[in-house]
């Protein structure tokens, strides 16, 4: 025991912060859904996909988007067809979530893990918008390509940026500033 206790209390503190963030994020989902009494996306999921709609925009796109009446999704349309519907799920939120609980798990100075912190959930923000931008306009040209994007290519693309942050993370982060 005494052999793994480096890594049994990275695993304790990865999952203590990992759950503790989930169920502040579940609480959050709730409250949201129960103070508006209809169906009603969390406002997170409304600004990813207005952030999506502009950028569809700026490339000369028109787009409409629109809260789902029968589901927790928001509608968006390119040039008048329906072409996905953004979930809580595409918020990237679970991401965050674990990038977080490993670099706080792994951590550093407090100073280097805060910054280290608010750098990788701001990458990953911009990361996600593009990714649903990019799932946009391929699914409105070549809806066939639809299955493989959404849940091969463009998973591996957030995780695998994920993984390069945590790389850096330990690499010359939490290591450099434990050793000083």
């Amino acid at each position: 025991m005494r052999k793994n206790r480096v890594v049994i209390l990275f695993l304790v503190r990865f999952f203590v912060v990992y759950f503790a963030l989930t169920v502040l994020y579940s609480f959050y989902l709730h409250k949201t859904q129960i103070s508006s009494n209809i169906f009603s996306c969390a406002p997170i999921t409304k600004v990813i996909t207005q952030h999506a709609k502009n950028m569809v925009e700026l490339l000369g796109y028109d787009v409409f988007t629109q809260q789902n009446k029968d589901e927790l999704s928001m509608m968006f349309q390119v040039n008048q067809k329906y072409v996905v519907k953004i979930v809580e799920g595409c918020s990237s939120i679970g991401v965050v979530i674990l990038f977080l609980a490993f670099i706080i798990a792994f951590a550093g100075k407090l100073k280097a893990t805060l910054l280290f912190g608010v750098f990788g959930i701001i990458m990953i923000y911009i990361v996600n918008i593009f990714r649903i931008v990019f799932l946009v306009l391929v699914i409105y040209h070549f809806p066939q390509f639809q299955e493989v994007l959404h849940d091969l290519v463009f998973p591996a693309i957030i995780y695998g940026m994920v993984l390069i942050l945590w790389f850096f993370w330990i690499r010359y982060y939490a290591i450099r500033n434990k050793r000083n």
